[in-house]
């Protein structure tokens, strides 16, 4: 090769070198260019692309106000959980590893598949709400990206199926669905809040980055209910229905100063800590919601307007005796007849034709102005979801033989609540005041029914019912005055009234002298013996006795002391 040549190899090397680095330092240049221009001048676009892969909106959740008894124990409060969820879009590099996944949720891996994959636009699906701690632990082992928890509250019943119908539940998003929950939602609950975090790839949060919008809880609720009476009153009943093997059974206890329910139970009952147990038939509060025939338990209240007139008084003498016909139907008596008896005795003995004749000689508008002032055909003002307001027909509809029925009990239909509100006025000498599932600081005014003398006398004569030979001497508590009534109906069917299905009920207050607490007891359908008497008078007394005692009320029936001779005794020395 000659020198010529050489030369000129060597000079087209120098210029492709030169070109090269020509080439490298522009487009050094250039890209210097671009980091200036995207930090100087459009930085907010790196910011924003920044925040978009790593900052997220998040809920706060807020939490729900609690409930409580009158005295403050928890009856409901909300406790914090978390909820497993997913960002597909960051979880689909990982959908190979769907089904460990799938193991640590205990779920079907194909449906969790199909839960993923078509959801891949979406930034947040949920896996499992309200997850166990172990469970969120698995998971988040996995390291999954896109897998993460957020913070929620999950409603839990300290005293669990004892207080379940009458503070209901709520669903999975802490609203309230039934009870005292769903009565009171708008005071319970409480406003979500929201904050920016800054997550990691793989989608956990690494620190909180803003709260945009706090949370504010819900507040807190004190309920009237009295706790020791509410387990007190659960235990009786629910030994009654199982002894008795009864459909179902309610009890209700009410103060009757302020109109306060201080218990309120059902059997069957259900865990509301437990979702797999709801269902209608045993989440529905049956002493509000469902109604029945009173029997027996209803004649005070057409005593009641008789007594209030002046034209009888508790002395007054009535024809027991035999079969009482009015129209189609004959109105006789369970037992032997009574003969000529006073109105004491009619309520003592539970007398059908001695209650029928009252009714008779009474007006109707006056007889149902009476009823409707105990509260008979009216809702309690409880507002309670579901309540239902009874049945008291139109007095103008009313019918010769209707009129007799409904003295002792039959076509009219009440709830056990009503019933308890109906006793308690009379237990607060004639005054009918609103019924509360939520503490009072002080008794309303109330409505006056009937006089305080009527009050009175009315009393006296159901403590006859209490006493040795009456209907309901399996009631009574040992020293202290009890006032009640006994009663049994039949329960209707199609095309009538069933001789083999029966309510068994007592309703009652004491101590009857200065009364504190009114109980209704109703047993539904208890097979074998099925008088009030023999069923719901004793379920009664144990409550009563035992609340008494509770509340540490003092007797007013104490014996008297027995007086014993004392011989003065003389030792000669």
């Amino acid at each position: 090769m000659s020198r010529t040549t050489k030369t000129t190899v060597a000079e087209r090397a120098r210029w492709r070198s030169a070109l090269l680095l020509v080439g490298f330092a522009a487009a050094a240049l250039a890209l210097e260019g671009r980091i200036l221009y995207l930090q100087v001048v459009d930085k907010d676009f790196l910011a924003e692309q920044a925040n978009d892969r790593h900052l997220r909106t998040e809920q706060i959740s807020a939490h729900r106000g609690s409930l409580t008894d009158r005295y403050g124990e928890p009856l409901a409060v909300s406790t914090p959980i978390d909820t497993i969820y997913a960002n597909p879009q960051e979880l689909k590099p990982a959908l190979d590893r769907l089904g460990e996944l799938a193991a640590a949720l205990d779920q079907d891996e194909e449906w969790l598949a199909r839960r993923i994959t078509s959801n891949l636009d979406r930034e947040f699906v949920f896996l499992e709400r309200q997850a166990l701690p172990g469970k969120v632990a698995k998971v988040l082992r996995l390291g999954l990206p896109g897998v993460s928890t957020i913070r929620e509250y999950r409603r839990y019943y300290p005293a669990g199926e004892v207080t379940a119908h009458v503070l209901g539940f709520t669903d999975v998003d802490d609203r309230g669905l039934e009870g005292l929950e769903a009565a009171f939602d708008h005071w319970l609950k409480g406003e979500n809040g929201s904050k920016r975090v800054l997550q990691d790839q793989r989608g956990t949060n690494i620190k909180d980055v803003e709260l945009l919008e706090p949370a504010r809880p819900g507040r807190d609720l004190r309920t009237s209910i009295d706790l020791r009476l509410q387990y007190l009153a659960y235990r009786e009943l629910k030994a009654a229905v199982i002894e008795s093997h009864a459909r179902s059974g309610s009890v209700v206890i009410l103060d009757p100063g302020t109109g306060e329910v201080l218990a309120m139970v059902n059997q069957p009952s259900y865990n509301p800590n437990d979702r797999a147990q709801y269902g209608v038939e045993t989440y529905r509060n049956r002493a509000v919601t469902d109604m029945f025939d009173p029997g027996s338990t209803f004649k005070p209240f057409v005593m009641a307007e008789a007594l209030d007139s002046g034209d009888y008084d508790s002395s007054s003498l009535v024809d027991s005796l035999g079969a009482l016909i009015v129209n189609d139907r004959i109105v006789t008596e369970e037992g032997s007849d009574l003969g000529r008896v006073s109105l004491t005795t009619v309520l003592a003995q539970s007398s059908n034709v001695g209650a029928a004749r009252v009714a008779l000689t009474r007006e109707p508008h006056a007889i149902w102005d009476v009823l409707s002032g105990f509260g008979i055909g009216r809702l309690t003002d409880s507002a309670f979801p579901g309540e239902s307001a009874g049945k008291l027909n139109d007095p103008q509809h009313w019918r010769t033989v209707g009129q007799a029925t409904l003295s002792y009990g039959y076509g009219v239909n009440v709830t056990a609540l009503q019933l308890a509100r109906a006793y308690a006025a009379i237990a607060a000498g004639g005054t009918l005041r609103p019924v509360s599932l939520l503490a009072r600081d002080e008794p309303p005014k109330g409505e006056r029914v009937v006089s305080a003398s009527t009050a009175r006398e009315l009393t006296t004569m159901l403590e006859a019912v209490v006493s040795p030979g009456g209907t309901g001497q399996r009631a009574a508590v040992r020293n202290f005055h009890v006032a009640g009534k006994t009663g049994t109906s039949q329960k209707t069917v199609a095309g009538g009234y069933s001789d083999e299905h029966h309510s068994a009920i007592f309703a009652g207050f004491a101590p009857a002298s200065q009364p504190r607490l009114v109980v209704v007891v109703m047993i539904d359908e208890p097979r074998g013996a099925y008088y009030g008497g023999d069923i719901a008078a004793p379920v009664f007394a144990n409550i009563v006795s035992g609340a008494l005692r509770v509340l540490a009320i003092p007797p007013d029936a104490l014996p008297a002391p027995a007086l014993t001779a004392v011989a003065d005794s003389w030792v000669r020395p």
